[in-house]
């Protein structure tokens, strides 16, 4: 096929408000370099990472919740630090999540890949890299908030399924996200207690735990607890109610805050706790007597084994998860998409067309 020359993107001037993102339609087409494919994308979806990143929020100067300054940003006070691996360089083309089909490829790559459907891995490291380096699609390098984008070879997945577009772009960040945290678990047949359970990750890992056969219980609000028994929670918890003393032998928390200490205590002796996020605010106080006593262990969740990914795809491809995909937007209401998020009264994704 021929490539245009340009395309239509939404671009990330800087961090701040939702004023840094700009709506273009003059943007260069990338083209693959050696060893990566080049992506027409379908869909894409919102990410609390995407806002996150927006604002600045992981800079260590923020000690506040995810929505502190979601419309407005910090002020210039997080760009030093603002993103994953620290300062972010821009323009950045952001969207961490990418459905989409491969219409050409660079150097060493077997031209037998184009024409196939895509989902490209969120999270990995660089070919040749250390173990720790990180590369977030859409971060570190641009992502799916645009016509066509770039991925290397080896992670953008082949993918076999009836869903459309728009619903498997609602899987890569989140679903992975969660896998990872119930990896790092070691999850089986357990009691777990999730947090944040409405949102993409936490509706993902009731799917993703209940796949691995345990009981779930899943913290939210009460108009949002028959959508999470429907989804397949054992149990719903009202999320501003206290959590049961040593209740659960795992906590996958993506809310943080200053409830934070209740969430150790709803664990058993040697219960193990997974945070991959904290909406509610990333400072909370430790009582280093509850860990020690308690014999529990504390586990950070961002980088993925590539197992990761390969598996969910294969998941997908079994239709063991389903998507949870709440609204969808053109990519031109981006802004709109975003305040929609922030609200917060949805459950699940809510999904970003591309192409059409």
């Amino acid at each position: 096929m021929t490539l245009p020359e340009t395309m239509k993107a939404v671009i990330l001037t800087g961090h701040g408000g939702l004023d840094k993102l700009e709506w273009r339609d003059d943007v260069l087409v990338p083209r693959p370099e050696a060893g990566e494919v080049l992506i027409r994308v379908g869909a894409s979806a919102v990410n609390n990472t995407d806002i996150n990143t927006r604002t600045g929020w992981y800079s260590k100067a923020v000690r506040g919740d995810t929505g502190s300054a979601a419309t407005e940003g910090y002020a210039g006070a997080s760009d030093a630090d603002g993103a994953w691996s620290g300062a972010l360089s821009f323009p950045r083309i952001q969207g961490a999540d990418c459905c989409g089909e491969i219409v050409a490829v660079g150097d060493g790559v077997d031209a037998a890949r184009i024409g196939q459907r895509v989902l490209v891995r969120p999270m990995h490291r660089p070919t040749g890299a250390g173990p720790d380096a990180l590369v977030t699609f859409g971060s570190e390098r641009n992502g799916g908030f645009a016509e066509y984008t770039t991925a290397g070879d080896e992670h953008a997945l082949r993918i076999e399924s009836p869903l459309s577009d728009i619903e498997l772009a609602s899987f890569p960040c989140a679903y992975s996200t969660a896998e990872g945290m119930i990896q790092r678990a070691g999850l089986g047949i357990e009691r777990v207690l999730i947090t944040g359970a409405s949102g993409g990750v936490g509706s993902a890992a009731v799917q993703l735990a209940k796949r691995r056969g345990a009981h779930v219980t899943a913290s939210t609000s009460p108009a949002k607890m028959d959508a999470l028994k429907t989804l397949g929670a054992d149990a719903v918890i009202d999320r501003n109610e206290a959590h049961p003393d040593e209740a659960f032998d795992v906590v996958l928390d993506l809310v943080g805050g200053p409830r934070w200490p209740e969430l150790l205590n709803a664990l058993v002796p040697r219960g193990r706790y997974v945070t991959s996020g904290a909406i509610a605010g990333p400072i909370v106080e430790l009582d280093l007597r509850t860990l020690y006593l308690k014999d529990l262990t504390l586990i950070g969740s961002t980088r993925q084994d590539p197992r990761v990914f390969t598996d969910l795809v294969s998941y997908i491809e079994a239709d063991e998860i389903r998507p949870v995909v709440a609204e969808t937007y053109p990519l031109a209401d981006l802004h709109a998409a975003q305040k929609a998020f922030l609200e917060k009264s949805h459950m699940g994704k809510i999904g970003v067309v591309i192409g059409g």
